[in-house]
Order: C-alpha cells, then structure tokens, then sequence
C-alpha cells in the first residue's frame, strides 16, 4: 500500500550506464506513492530500459550527454517542483534505501520544524558495504545547544521524547538527530523551500564535493543539515579502498580524483566554507593525492594530472573534466 504521507515528496535517482539489474530498482519505486518518480539519465541508458521506465509512469530526463550530478539534481529538483512537491528524497542507481526510509526521514524533518529548527536536508546514518568505505559526516561546530534555544527548550522536548538532565546539543536533545556539516545526496531528502532559498548545486563542480560546498553554503544561511542516526543506508563509492598513513579513501577513477581535489582546492576561496574545514583540508589533500599516487603504482602522468587538477583548482578553473566519460 503507498504510503499517504508520500503525496508531497517525490523521488530522484540518477542515472548513468545503468545495469538492468539498476533499471529494475528504479522500477520497484514506481508505485511507491511518491508524488513522483523522476529518474535523470546521465549517459548510457540503452532505449529499451528508457522505454521500461516511461512506461511504467517514471518522468525520464535527459540531456543527452553527460552534464555531471550537480546539473542533474538540479533539473530533478525543478521537475519536482513542477510536479507540486515539496520535499524531495534523492537516489542513485546503486542505493538499496531500507523500507520505511522516506516516511522515516519525513518524521525527522517535522521534528527539527517542531523544534523550530530550519532544516536544508535530512539524511540516513552511513551503513558498511562489503568492499567499500562508508563516508564520515563530521558534527557541525557551533549548531545551536539547548540552552541557546530557552524558551523554545520545552518544544524541543515535546517534539524530540525529552530532554536528557544535561541539556546538551540539539543532536542528544533530539536523540536520533545530529547537525553534521554535510551529508552525501543519496540518501538524503532535501527541503524544497530550502534549495530555492539557499541555490542549485554548483553545476562548475560536476560531481565531486557538490553536497559538501551546497551543504556549507545551507548552513551560512541559517538551514541546517542534520543526520538521522535511527535510519541507515549503504553507500557504495568506488572501486575498493585505498589505506594507508592512517587513512582510508575510496578507489576511484582519475577524473574522480582529480576533480574532487580541484574542487576542494577552489573551495578554499568560498567564504562560507568554515575555515577549520580548509585548514584541516589543507594537510588532507596532500596525503590523499599522495595516496592515491601510490596505489597507481606511482605512474607520472596521475601526478602530473592530480598536479593540474590542484592548479585548476587555484585558478578557478572548473566545469566538466576534459576526461570524464
């Protein structure tokens, strides 16, 4: 039975070089009761599987080409709008979602409103997958503490089942809810009204880092990003796990690698990127880089690529990689 609760959401996953067995999960949602299904393909999607999806009621967008996850969650986000909704929950095509994670995060969403806590996006605890590195969400600095909020305080208990005796931050007020400084797309179900206040996706970054400079940017304008640690989802990234100098990172092809490290670089002339983040980034990006280096068997030309990507990023140079797909 859809669940009534769904009529105002609608769901987007995207697309790129889908497998069948991909295809099939998109169509499961179909009849989920969601306002409506909208699935972008990136590139690679074979006309038959298109035809699958159309007809089983899925709005199925386009561009042609590959344009990057920034510029598809864009046009998802304005077809969901179009479509009369109000919040909208954000796949990809490797997401196995739990049962009951829309209604779960909805209930989540209503919390933080009750609380009187403006919320840009709600999203799932990481779960393990079998070969890959689940990511981190940090905690955010400086969200609001109970005590910040008192004459709100009693609301808070009400909405979120009490106040531990301590009073402490939102995230044990509210139990299961933590403000974290940024969480991955899939999974995540963001608040319309708060992706028209706060901007689209950076279409420049492509793919790598886009939730992370959208998230601080949610932040400096007052909408939170809040982690819902009762409900969890894989996340599957890359191809394995490269670890060493006591870090671990996901196995990815080049032209990911180089482009999260330019974008990570650019982001350090954002101002609304905290400047913790940058400093803490500033000694990760080297080992990262070098990391990486290493497991391609220390090969000149990934240097001289992950070099250009650092410079790029200096310069401002972004927009779709010269290699991607």
């Amino acid at each position: 039975m859809p669940d009534p609760g769904l009529g105002r959401l609608a769901l987007g996953i995207t697309l790129f070089r889908p497998s069948r067995d991909q295809v099939d999960r998109v169509l499961a949602h179909a009849a989920s009761g969601f306002a409506r299904v909208i699935a972008f393909d990136d590139g690679g999607l074979a006309d038959a599987e298109a035809e699958r999806l159309v007809r089983a009621g899925v709005s199925l967008l386009s561009a042609g080409r590959n344009v990057g996850i920034a510029e598809a969650l864009n046009r998802i986000a304005a077809a969901a709008r179009a479509a009369g909704a109000n919040t909208l929950l954000l796949l990809d095509q490797d997401a196995a979602p739990p049962a009951g994670l829309a209604a779960a995060l909805l209930a989540a969403r209503d919390r933080l409103r009750e609380a009187g806590i403006p919320a840009a996006v709600v999203g799932p605890a990481p779960a393990p997958a079998a070969g890959h590195k689940a990511p981190a969400y940090p905690a955010r600095p400086g969200a609001p503490a109970c005590g910040d909020l008192a004459p709100a305080c009693g609301v808070i208990s009400q909405a979120c089942g009490g106040l531990p005796p301590a009073c402490g931050v939102i995230s044990q007020a509210c139990g299961a809810l933590a403000p974290v400084q940024f969480l991955a797309t899939s999974g995540s179900l963001i608040d319309l009204d708060a992706l028209a206040r706060v901007g689209p996706f950076r279409a420049d970054f492509f793919i790598d880092g886009v939730e992370l400079e959208w998230c601080f940017r949610a932040w400096s304008l007052g909408y939170g990003c809040y982690l819902a640690r009762d409900v969890a989802i894989p996340h599957r990234v890359g191809g394995g796990v490269i670890r060493g100098f006591g870090i671990a990172m996901p196995r990815q092809p080049l032209f990911r690698m180089a482009t999260y490290l330019r974008n990570a670089v650019y982001a350090w002339r954002l101002p609304h990127v905290p400047l913790r983040w940058k400093l803490a980034q500033a000694a990760y990006l080297p080992l990262q880089a070098g990391l990486y280096w290493a497991d391609s068997g220390w090969r000149p030309a990934v240097l001289l690529r992950l070099l250009g990507a650092a410079r790029d990023g200096a310069l401002g140079r972004l927009g779709p990689p010269r290699d991607r797909p």
